[in-house]
């Protein structure tokens, strides 16, 4: 959806402000829809989730990689969330909020809904497994 956003507003500024020809504008759109799928098909395939046996390990980024590792212990509470887009495609996402400052909830995209259910009644039990063990 954003490539195709991105692409319209090329096209049209180069249709209305540019000194060449109108087709340019769709030139122009096109390269920008293709850079924009072609980007997004590889942020979908550069992401992981493993549930381990301690910790959630998630990896992802397509220039930059980032390696995020959860420890049940600091898990706040788990969400399943499905916006308007991702109801159109029936999609959701799991969303794991954790204790600390900065940055402190991580998102799984593209699941099935049945799956990011799954996953938020599976990390919630593994949390509270592991509270226990942790309790003072």
């Amino acid at each position: 959806m954003s490539a195709a956003v991105l692409g319209v507003i090329a096209a049209v500024a180069f249709a209305f402000f540019s000194p060449g020809t109108p087709r340019l504008g769709g030139v122009v759109f096109g390269a920008v829809f293709l850079l924009g799928a072609a980007l997004s098909v590889l942020r979908y395939r550069s992401w992981t989730y493993e549930v381990r046996e301690d910790s959630l390990y998630l990896e992802r980024g397509v220039v930059t990689r980032v390696k995020t590792v959860v420890p049940y212990v600091r898990i706040q509470h788990v969400d399943a969330s499905r916006g308007p887009l991702e109801r159109t495609f029936g999609l959701a996402t799991t969303v794991v909020y954790t204790a600390g400052s900065r940055g402190a909830d991580v998102s799984i995209p593209g699941l099935t809904p049945e799956r990011a259910e799954d996953l938020q009644t599976r990390l919630k039990q593994l949390a509270i497994a592991a509270e226990g063990e942790d309790a003072v």
